[in-house]
């Protein structure tokens, strides 16, 4: 790989008010799209609860994105049991 395959971006984004530079591989759109999500879903908990300071807000954020991301990957692996499952059968119907 060349030098310029190696180059990493840098994209400014706002979340929750803050300018952040984000350095990575992504592009752009996709970091300012991941950018938009946290934004939104921060002002979305900080409605329901108004107190907050912006690192409680940060945390609850968080652990509320993970929780998503782990119900999403458990019902992909079920998915993919379901999808060997059938499989199996089709190849047994198929002997």
């Amino acid at each position: 790989m060349s030098h310029s395959e190696n180059k990493k971006s840098r994209t400014t984004v706002e979340i929750y008010n803050r300018s952040y530079t984000i350095v990575g591989d992504e592009p752009a759109h996709r970091v300012k799209m991941v950018a938009g999500l946290v934004d939104q879903k921060m002002r979305e908990i900080q409605e329901g609860n108004r107190s907050l300071d912006t690192s409680r807000l940060a945390v609850l954020t968080a652990v509320n994105t993970m929780n998503d991301y782990i119900a999403l990957k458990e019902s992909y692996n079920e998915l993919l049991d379901k999808l060997k499952i059938n499989e199996e059968k089709e190849r047994k119907q198929d002997d």
